[in-house]
């Protein structure tokens, strides 16, 4: 039982990454094979993901696109870089970031260029990759994700049924991060005036918002040093 459920929230995680990604004609091809996988999923999973599939499908490609950049690029509630719910741009985001890309190295797994190691689509695929770890990092981060879904909720995107999928293979917030969620909603990320430089190389750096809108290079095997 729990090698099966392992399995379908890779299953899930994977194909959440793939859907936040920019919508662009690759993905429109994809569509249909997504859908087919959707329903090979645990109820709570399929569910949502079969709602926004149908939506997609029904949606012409540049309205899609077009939703996809004013919820994500345009809206700083609706992030999908983890490191910033919970350390903004800050030092701190700096060392976080550099902690998911040594997770990734220490896997074999190197990112694509120009290529946060803190963006959700990211850090799913790899937790489809290596689902005992990768969900380590998702529940790490587990606050981000919550609020995350619950602005995209509030804003009435059809992106939020993907977070759901995801929130479905996760455990209930717990005490302390209902707390962080609430402290989240209630002020925002935390913010600070001293800038990155001395304590992070530039390939660690948070970007600035409006974030811009790409799909996510992904992982590949590092090369043989």
């Amino acid at each position: 039982m729990r090698q099966q459920r392992a399995t379908s929230s890779a299953a899930t995680w994977q194909l959440a990454s793939v859907l936040l990604g920019y919508p662009d004609d690759e993905l429109a091809a994809q569509l249909p094979l997504l859908a087919a996988e959707a329903e090979r999923l645990p109820t709570a999973a399929a569910e949502p993901l079969r709602r926004f599939l149908t939506h997609a499908v029904a949606t012409p490609s540049l309205d899609l696109a077009r939703h996809f950049v004013e919820t994500f690029d345009l809206k700083r509630r609706c992030c999908l870089y983890l490191t910033y719910y919970a350390h903004g741009d800050t030092r701190k985001r700096g060392v976080a970031l550099l902690e998911f890309k040594s997770v990734y190295r220490a896997a074999g797994l190197e990112l694509g260029p120009d290529e946060l190691p803190d963006h959700l689509a990211v850090v799913l695929e790899y937790a489809a990759t290596d689902p005992s770890d990768g969900r380590r990092l998702l529940i790490d981060h587990r606050a981000g994700i919550e609020l995350l879904r619950l602005a995209l909720e509030d804003a009435g995107s059809p992106y939020a049924d993907v977070l759901r999928a995801v929130t479905s293979t996760l455990p209930a917030l717990g005490g302390d991060e209902q707390d962080a969620v609430h402290r989240l909603a209630m002020q925002g990320p935390p913010t600070e005036e001293v800038g990155l430089a001395p304590f992070a190389p530039p390939e660690a750096m948070p970007v600035s918002l409006p974030f811009p809108t790409r799909r996510p290079a992904g992982l590949t095997e590092a090369s043989p040093r």
